[in-house]
């Protein structure tokens, strides 16, 4: 994936009353864990996955998180949630 961005129709959210980050989509609402609502955050479609690790590294205190950010959209991808900006 080049530049990943959310699926049309899909926001990040914060729901306050739960006290967690969630992912709303046309269907409902997937839970996301704070490093997840991070990654998310920045797939915009305009930043490339190098750009999006590299910003994340810095978040997260020089951090390795290729794999774990490549894991986490692949895995997206495949349930329609994420998808590339650079090939749509």
């Amino acid at each position: 994936m080049n530049r990943p961005r959310l699926m049309t129709g899909a926001r990040l959210s914060f729901d306050s009353v739960r006290d967690e980050h969630v992912l709303l989509i046309p269907e409902g609402a997937v839970k996301l864990n704070p490093t997840a609502a991070d990654v998310l955050g920045l797939c915009d479609g305009t930043r490339s996955l190098e750009q999006i690790c590299t910003e994340l590294s810095a978040r997260y205190k020089g951090a390795d998180v290729t794999d774990d950010v490549n894991g986490l959209l692949d895995a997206l991808a495949q349930r329609g949630l994420v998808n590339d900006a650079a090939t749509s």
